[in-house]
């Protein structure tokens, strides 16, 4: 395999993150030179750009983690993720497995995150092929009895969801916490 400059989807200073080097060899594995440029195609081949089903259950896995967020239920978050995934929270803490998840999940429920919910502010997704697609979304919480976005808690995460006996899961999840850059 022969190694080409890469453009990760998020920019984390200092460090490059697991899940983006997942997604980053993906690419490789692809035919693409970075994340956001197309792969090349023979003439007439199209792009795998999913159905409706494949959204449908993208919107499914999405709303199943919301409400395990809002139901601070650990094991109900990693149900979304494969057995042997990979989570990469806001803080650069590591969570190998869907076991590892779940426990890490819950410490974090039990004693950081409030009483919040999940708000999707946007989202990109990408189609690499038929059974992978990488997920950009820019979300934020809500605290509790409030209507707009917390002050600080604006994310950007990286998902890569995979497809196996028809069913999609998270493969690797990786979270950027967005913080303005000090002016120089």
């Amino acid at each position: 395999m022969r190694y080409r400059h890469i453009t990760l989807l998020t920019l984390t200073v200092g460090t490059v993150t697991a899940a983006a080097m997942v997604g980053a060899k993906m690419a490789l594995a692809a035919g693409t030179d970075s994340l956001r440029t197309p792969a090349r195609r023979r003439p007439g081949a199209a792009a795998h750009s999913g159905n409706g089903q494949d959204r449908a259950a993208f919107d499914e896995l999405l709303r199943r983690q919301e409400q395990a967020w809002a139901d601070k239920d650990g094991a109900a978050f990693a149900a979304t993720f494969t057995e042997d995934a990979d989570l990469v929270t806001f803080n650069g803490d590591y969570l190998r497995t869907q076991d590892a998840i779940a426990q890490g999940m819950q410490y974090y429920f039990d004693h950081y995150i409030g009483d919040t919910t999940i708000r999707t502010l946007d989202q990109h997704v990408r189609f690499v092929n038929r059974h992978t697609a990488i997920i950009v979304r820019t979300s934020c919480q809500i605290q509790a009895g409030e209507s707009e976005c917390r002050e600080g808690s604006l994310s950007v995460n990286t998902n890569v969801l995979t497809k196996k006996n028809g069913v999609w899961l998270q493969q690797s999840f990786q979270n950027t916490r967005k913080t303005e850059l000090p002016r120089s």
